[in-house]
């Protein structure tokens, strides 16, 4: 029987903890090759029930799935110069097949924007063609410096949007309409709150005229980009020569934007949620969102019987688990709590008698006895109680952490307390690498929520500005 080692409380070492809890959680197993992993049947679940989720609510708004393919040829990437200046360190290419050198070197997927770029160029003729709304979920490739799981990996899965429209402010408000989509998601589903903004013109995605932003504070005070949705303007459409005819017959360039999340959201989950028991998964998105545990020291049929019969009924509704095996009483709970199942039942022989049933929710770790005719309600009401606990915590945490400043000492002390902070900042590149190279602290974004009614002296430049910047260590 695999032991449950201890984990490291996360109040004396972050790192450890997030290591010990994706180790104990049986999330993933490490792959062959630095930086790359195997996702186990926990985490592949969340990722599976991302994807159920969002497909959805994709649809809904008439994006539809496609796959291109895994290799891109270098001259395709190269159409784009500030795209490939972006990707370069990071690009892993393929030179050779067998002994044979290649004519031409291809690229391993680190995003798809060429791929879809010469995929619209033989697609759109006319104004009529468009919009044309895309979307794929895939793997990427990009060679890391430092990896660590979920968060930064040199193989990793995520979905990526790519549209096409016939009006730039059709594709900006198209943009600011995925990340919008994506708070909401984050917030219904993943029960994390999050700060939505347009990057600085440092931050924005190679290539891009304007990036937009979710960032979600993890429990170390660190910042943890959760999606993008990028406005590309024309560039792509003039270096791949995607054209149509407008309305006056006239030849033109289209308008592009592209968008994604990927499985850093597990981290996301992870660092929001998870305690020194293990990992906590918001029930929405749980691949188990009950596990049903029967208690006997010694086979007991009837305890098997109303426990088999329980999940049976709870299962019409409801991601149910089931352990009928002979492991001991105190492994199969700490099991189910290390792994984050948000709602365990334990069944056993006296309060069977008595028609009773625990129920012992992971997020309070609270237990409460029933009558077993009463388990399909009550579970449905526990288990939303649990999402929306979730959710009211780390919107807490994350707003009570928030502060604003307006003097570069007082900037430095609270990011070295670990805060986001907001500030008036009209600063530029150069600026932004000096503050991060004093600090370790990065612009996450412009927010839409926090603004400035006056004009007020910039905290870094001195320069009278109404822009509100917020900054932040990140992963």
């Amino acid at each position: 029987m695999k032991k449950l080692d201890k984990i490291t409380p996360l109040e004396n070492n972050f790192p450890k903890w997030y290591q010990d809890v994706i180790k104990q959680g049986d999330l993933i197993h490490y792959g062959q090759t630095k930086g790359s992993m195997i996702f186990k049947p926990i985490s592949y679940g969340i990722w599976e029930n991302i994807q159920i989720k969002l497909n959805k609510i994709l649809k809904k708004i008439n994006v539809q799935n496609v796959y291109l393919p895994l290799m891109i040829p270098m001259s395709f990437i190269e159409k784009e110069k500030k795209h490939i200046k972006g990707f370069a360190p990071e690009l892993a290419i393929i030179t050779k097949t067998g002994n044979k050198k290649l004519e031409e070197e291809f690229a391993i997927r680190p995003t798809s924007e060429s791929l879809f770029g010469e995929l619209f160029s033989s697609s759109v003729r006319s104004h009529n063609d468009l919009p044309i709304l895309y979307n794929q979920w895939a793997n990427i490739v990009r060679w890391e410096k430092t990896t660590n799981p979920f968060l930064r990996n040199r193989e990793f899965l995520w979905q990526e949007g790519h549209t096409v429209h016939s009006s730039a402010i059709e594709a900006r408000k198209f943009t600011r309409k995925i990340i919008k989509l994506y708070a909401k998601f984050l917030k219904n589903y993943l029960a994390i709150p999050v700060i939505v903004g347009k990057k600085t013109s440092k931050e924005k995605f190679a290539g891009a005229v304007s990036t937009y932003t979710v960032e979600a504070m993890m429990k170390d005070g660190k910042a943890l980009q959760s999606g993008t949705s990028h406005y590309l303007g024309q560039n792509f459409s003039k270096a791949f020569n995607i054209q149509f005819t407008n309305k006056n017959n006239q030849k033109e360039y289209a308008f592009q934007t592209s968008w994604g999340v990927s499985t850093r959201l597990i981290g996301a989950i992870i660092m929001s949620h998870s305690d020194n028991r293990g990992i906590i998964i918001p029930p929405k998105i749980a691949p188990n969102q009950i596990d049903i545990l029967p208690l006997f020291s010694k086979k007991n049929v009837e305890v098997e019987k109303e426990s088999k019969k329980m999940y049976k009924i709870l299962s019409r509704s409801f991601r149910v688990r089931i352990d009928v095996s002979n492991k001991g009483v105190g492994f199969k709970a700490s099991n189910s709590e290390i792994q984050g199942t948000p709602l365990r039942i334990e069944v056993g022989p006296r309060d069977l008698k008595e028609n009773l049933i625990t129920l012992i929710r992971r997020d309070t770790l609270e237990k409460k006895q029933i009558n077993i005719y009463d388990i399909k309600k009550e579970v449905k009401k526990i288990l939303l109680d649990i999402q929306k606990n979730l959710y009211e915590k780390a919107k807490k945490m994350t707003y009570n952490n928030i502060v604003k400043v307006t003097s570069y000492d007082e900037f430095k002390n609270h990011i070295n307390n670990k805060k986001f902070v907001l500030v008036p900042f009209i600063g530029n590149a150069q600026d932004e690498e000096k503050i991060q190279k004093e600090t370790g602290a990065t612009a996450r974004c412009i927010p839409f929520e926090f603004k400035i009614q006056k004009n007020k002296k910039c905290f870094f430049t001195n320069k009278k500005t109404k822009r509100l910047v917020l900054f932040a260590r990140a992963y």
